[in-house]
């Protein structure tokens, strides 16, 4: 680099102490030019190189946080995984912007004790309050837990009365007489304000098998192996069904590892969106 300078120094000097012909001088102003141009050339490439080392540096420093997660205990974060919602229950308000997104089994006996323990805090403390949206997708593991099918397409036969969080909390509740409980017949239908006649109706047909079959194909893509399994994320502005993952617990973790994963996603959004007065139980 300083051996070009001095060369285009050399060359202007000429310019300057002798007279020089116009073809001369062209020559002269196209090698300044070139010199230039490789100057310029080699700076960009420079500066790639430096930029692909802050890169390379910022992977490593990714890669060293997730060593030290999983050292200390902690599950390793997300890098903006995609988990779709479309047609899932959905508890909360619809502009929430902190999505948690759950796949469960009403057999598992993990997502009962999650279900009786922490659901109904983290749904006062956050759901209740704006902050957050709550989604449940089905995973029923069938090989394991043989009711887990049968319950699912009929809590969300009760979604279609409105009344998928009634069964939800009825089915957990009842767990070992999940059997019976399911069938939503006499006191257990009234006492949720299930209509008998349409939700047998919904069972016959059948209906929702696809849908859980779709929620175990999603599930299985993200890469779920036991349940429950949670995606802690946020909302898609442009796509509403699809929420942005940079956290998962799995099984029936703590209470406050739940409220500072939370609570961490929170400090997180967005400022100045104020959440809508809809409050969806769907």
């Amino acid at each position: 680099m300083l051996q070009k300078k001095i060369r285009i120094i050399f060359l202007l000097l000429l310019l300057c102490v002798f007279a020089i012909d116009p073809t001369q001088l062209k020559a002269i102003q196209n090698q300044v030019g070139q010199i230039k141009e490789q100057d310029a050339t080699e700076l960009t490439a420079l500066r790639n190189d430096v930029e692909q080392i802050k890169q390379a540096q910022q992977e490593i420093a990714k890669s060293l946080q997730v060593i030290k997660d999983i050292l200390m205990g902690k599950t390793p974060p997300l890098d903006n995984v995609d988990v779709q919602v479309e047609g899932s229950p959905t508890l909360g308000k619809e502009t929430a912007e902190v999505t948690i997104v759950e796949f469960s089994d009403f057999q598992c006996p993990y997502c009962g004790t999650y279900a009786r323990d922490v659901f109904g805090k983290i749904v006062d403390q956050y759901v209740k309050t704006g902050k957050v949206k709550y989604v449940v997708r089905n995973f029923p593991i069938e090989q394991l837990h043989p009711l887990a099918g049968k319950a699912a397409e009929a809590a969300m036969c009760a979604n279609e009365q409105g009344k998928y969080w009634e069964a939800h909390a009825l089915f957990f509740d009842n767990q070992p007489a999940l059997d019976e409980v399911i069938r939503l017949q006499e006191g257990d239908a009234t006492a949720i304000g299930i209509n008998t006649a349409a939700f047998e109706q919904c069972i016959a047909s059948n209906r929702y098998a696809e849908l859980i079959k779709r929620d175990l194909a999603e599930g299985v893509r993200l890469g779920v192996k036991g349940t429950p399994t949670f995606f802690l994320g946020y909302s898609d502005v442009n796509e509403p069904s699809h929420i942005k993952a940079v956290k998962s617990l799995v099984g029936a973790r703590p209470l406050q590892e739940f409220y500072a994963a939370l609570d961490d996603l929170i400090k997180g959004e967005e400022e100045g969106r104020k959440p809508s007065e809809t409050y969806l139980n769907h």
